[in-house]
């Protein structure tokens, strides 16, 4: 017999979510997560994975990854600590800090790990976390792990975070104080402003943490966020991970050798959970090769992004401040959201409506991802539906 109060609790709770239009069906894909998915017996255009180089399907990374598994298995057998730390890992990491240009890089099982690992390994209740009020739900989850006093920052606001990082030092309540944001924000495409984050870190002696998720494989010549603006000696922590533009999983924390050190000791995920696969090693060192010898994903991505950007505007979408390729439609009410994302699905494009709690109230949008893999005509095929929904529902 199940509680009776946990079965009130789910069935009121699930019934509300319904209700307001933020209930998120799953659609499982089936085949490979591709510019085309097969979706409920259908193909559709994919604009909604985080796979921005189309790596997730290369055949190269496919082939080591077949390699790897014959040669160390289908698991690493052990946490990192133990006997689970593999040749392969090891060269994993000598890539992604030559890759970040840093000292030392150390892999985790994924990315929203890094930042439950490495923020709780630094920060404690003695500490105060300056966090954008836009950072990544795992950004949230890891400072309030620390039990490091949050204080949210106004999104980019530059003034508001100089005020706020001042009042912080001159009150002389904190050991340590760390500025944490996104390199790229993951709902709107935007870039964080590091040289002023930078320069504001330097003025106050803080900590200065970078989570590239989305900026890593798409920005500075695919090296990141920070590569782009020229900073890897000023910042302090890089984060990425390597299941979006790398196309595989995990995720790793790039920085200082002294650091790293710190982390392999003290960070939980890493003492505590099983390593990667030798399989997703080997082929996200594959990818990092990749993007370090040619930018030629890299510019089929930008190209791509500039197109899909150009025809939804031009069809009267409003497609916000996007600096990336990362293309929200914003849409506004929850519930038109979630009928417009239906219908562009029943039309033959997959972009999946994305609202609250995800973004704020009013705000819902659907997110568009295209990849080096999307070919113009798929592009134009997608503006069509785009355009003959939109004007269904008279939103364009």
């Amino acid at each position: 017999m199940t509680s009776s109060k946990l079965n009130q609790f789910l069935n009121e709770n699930l019934e509300d979510l319904k209700s307001q239009g933020l209930y998120n069906e799953i659609d499982p894909v089936k085949g490979a997560n591709g510019p085309i998915i097969h979706v409920n017996g259908k193909d559709l255009i994919n604009l909604s994975s985080n796979n921005y180089l189309g790596l997730a399907t290369d055949a190269r990374l496919k082939n080591v990854a077949k390699q790897a598994i014959d040669s160390h298995g289908v698991g690493a057998g052990a946490v990192r600590t133990i006997n689970g730390t593999l040749d392969l890992h090891l060269k994993l990491e000598e890539k992604l800090a030559q890759f970040k240009g840093t000292e030392a890089a150390i892999a985790y099982q994924s990315g929203f790990n890094c930042n439950m690992a490495a923020i709780s390994a630094v920060m404690d209740k003695n500490d105060a976390i300056l966090s954008d009020e836009l950072n990544h739900a795992s950004i949230i989850d890891g400072c309030r792990l620390s039990k490091a006093k949050i204080i949210r920052v106004n999104h980019s606001d530059m003034e508001d975070l100089r005020q706020k990082a001042k009042e912080a030092v001159e009150s002389g309540l904190y050991n340590k104080i760390m500025i944490i944001t996104d390199g790229v924000f993951s709902m709107d495409g935007d870039v964080a402003k590091l040289p002023e984050i930078v320069e504001i870190a330097e003025e106050f002696d803080l900590m200065t943490y970078v989570d590239d998720a989305h900026g890593s494989g798409v920005l500075g010549k695919g090296a990141g966020t920070v590569k782009h603006f020229g900073l890897q000696d000023k910042v302090d922590f890089q984060i990425g991970t390597l299941s979006k533009a790398i196309g595989v999983v995990g995720g790793y924390v790039a920085g200082k050798q002294n650091l790293i050190d710190w982390l392999k000791v003290r960070s939980r995920p890493f003492l505590f959970s099983t390593s990667l696969t030798p399989a997703d090693v080997a082929a996200s060192t594959a990818a990092i090769d990749l993007l370090m010898e040619s930018s030629e994903l890299q510019e089929k991505l930008w190209e791509n992004s500039e197109y899909l950007k150009k025809g939804l505007s031009a069809l009267g979408f409003d497609i916000g401040h996007s600096e990336t390729p990362i293309t929200p439609c914003i849409i506004g009410d929850e519930k038109t959201t979630q009928q417009f994302s239906k219908r562009l699905n029943e039309e033959g494009v997959y972009a999946k409506s994305i609202v609250f709690p995800t973004v704020p109230k009013g705000t819902g949008r659907v997110r568009n991802m295209p990849t080096a893999a999307h070919t113009k005509d798929m592009l134009d095929q997608a503006l069509a539906i785009y355009e003959k929904v939109g004007k269904e529902m008279n939103l364009i």
